[in-house]
């Protein structure tokens, strides 16, 4: 294969990839921060007394879950950008 098709295979993958970085992340931190919350209002309503000490537990893993998004959001950039693949080439 010429060099310029690994090239564009290479990009084309690199695409593939984060998008399913992207999509695959924000669909389970979706989901993760869905079940937690819901779990959390039941909690709340069983028991009305914990729910200062549970709210603050929420907001921190609320905060864990979207940094681990943003994570892979700034790896899926950082492909976009400078691609380490791409300097195995020369």
């Amino acid at each position: 294969m010429e060099k310029l098709q690994v090239i564009g295979m290479i990009q084309a993958y690199t695409g593939l990839g984060i998008g399913l970085i992207i999509g695959l992340g924000a669909a389970g931190a979706c989901l993760g921060v869905g079940m937690m919350c819901s779990r959390f209002l039941e909690s709340a309503a069983r028991q009305p007394e914990l729910i200062p000490q549970l709210q603050g537990k929420v907001f921190l893993l609320l905060g864990l879950i979207d940094a681990s998004f943003i994570i892979g959001v700034g790896i899926a950039l950082w492909f976009a950008t400078g691609n380490p693949l791409l300097s195995a080439l020369n």
